[in-house]
């Protein structure tokens, strides 16, 4: 098992909020961007929190990120809007579309944010929850660099193009709230195996022949990604439409294009108000999950989990002992601090 410490919630925000104000981001963005992420692990979601940081070091260094962007809003049509990122951090103007498409559902009763221009923002379901804990229902969508292979395919060709829904319920901190990428993992899945060393499971990744690459080390390299379900037997043609209709969504209507260079994210945000009164949408949703929650389990001490359950548990956990970092991320994290002359404030392994 590799070495492993445990980090406080408030020191890795002040890491990250370190390094990109040394970057040249502004306090805000610098703190938007930071606490998407830190909530992003503690939620468990590891490879989309920190384990990113490196990714992003690399645009900057590439001039595919500007720090000192700021996002805007490009077209307005009533419900619907357009934002610009400028290529800022991701995370900025999807910020600034989730929270313009929760007003848009506040005032019209459904909200559409799309962005073009912009970066990798995350975990799709931080902004999916984000509007649910204003009672909103919510699609978060992305599309994202070329690492999925299509069906009867060898050479990447769409992103993981993740796929984020959210239902409110009358606890705030437990939303319904499912985050999927549309192939078997998010490529961050393999940078986590790679780091411990393991081996991948058949259906995660795929060699240059189209067969299953079991070596995290070398599909870490070769980033070639099966669809959701691995095979067509195993219904891999499914991830692949749903990877199909995000790149749509996201690259092709906001005219993002090819996520190779840029990235475009889709947000669409209904108020369960415009369609019956809130208190008849909580009854039934009680009663919907309710029925899930009572089927009788195929392991007693395993109950049925409703998307959502897993992330609400590891964040009170991690919340209260600390987000777990093994030693390579560390030494990642030094890096990027040493590159950009930022303050390395994370604890010394033992």
């Amino acid at each position: 098992m590799p070495d492993t410490i445990l980090v406080p919630a408030e020191t890795l925000h002040r890491q990250l909020t370190a390094v990109f104000t040394t970057w040249g981001m502004s306090a805000e963005h610098a703190n938007t961007a930071a606490t998407v992420m830190v909530d992003t692990d503690l939620t468990g979601i590891d490879s989309h929190g920190v384990g990113m940081l490196p990714h992003y070091q690399r645009l900057f260094r590439e001039g595919r990120l500007d720090p000192k962007a700021t996002p805007t809003i490009a077209r307005d049509h009533g419900p619907g809007v357009l934002i610009d990122g400028n290529k800022a951090i991701g995370h900025v103007p999807a910020h600034l579309a989730i929270t313009t498409a929760i007003e848009k559902a506040r005032e019209f009763g459904i909200g559409v944010a799309a962005v073009t221009n912009s970066n990798h923002y995350g975990a799709a379901g931080w902004y999916a929850r984000l509007a649910a804990e204003q009672g909103m229902i919510a699609l978060s969508l992305t599309n994202s660099s070329h690492l999925m292979v299509p069906l009867r395919g060898t050479q990447p060709a769409l992103g993981t193009n993740p796929i984020a829904f959210s239902a409110p319920t009358r606890d705030p901190a437990r939303p319904v709230l499912l985050d999927m990428a549309t192939t078997t993992v998010a490529y961050g899945k393999i940078s986590i195996a790679r780091r411990a060393g393991k081996p991948l499971p058949p259906g995660w990744a795929l060699d240059e022949n189209g067969e299953p690459e079991l070596d995290s080390a070398r599909a870490s390299d070769a980033r070639r990604l099966a669809p959701l379900g691995g095979t067509r037997e195993q219904g891999a043609h499914k991830g692949y439409g749903l990877a199909l209709m995000v790149e749509i969504l996201c690259a092709t209507l906001t005219g993002a294009g090819s996520a190779q260079l840029r990235t475009g994210h889709f947000f669409l945000v209904l108020n369960p108000t415009a369609f019956r009164d809130r208190e008849g949408f909580q009854a039934d949703l009680d009663d919907l999950l309710a029925r899930l929650r009572d089927n009788p389990p195929a392991d007693p001490a395993a109950p049925v989990l409703i998307p959502g359950d897993p992330e609400h548990d590891t964040t009170v956990e991690r919340g209260r002992d600390g987000i777990p970092m093994v030693q390579t991320l560390v030494e990642e994290v030094r890096a990027v601090c040493e590159e950009s002359g930022a303050a390395f404030l994370l604890p010394h392994l033992k």
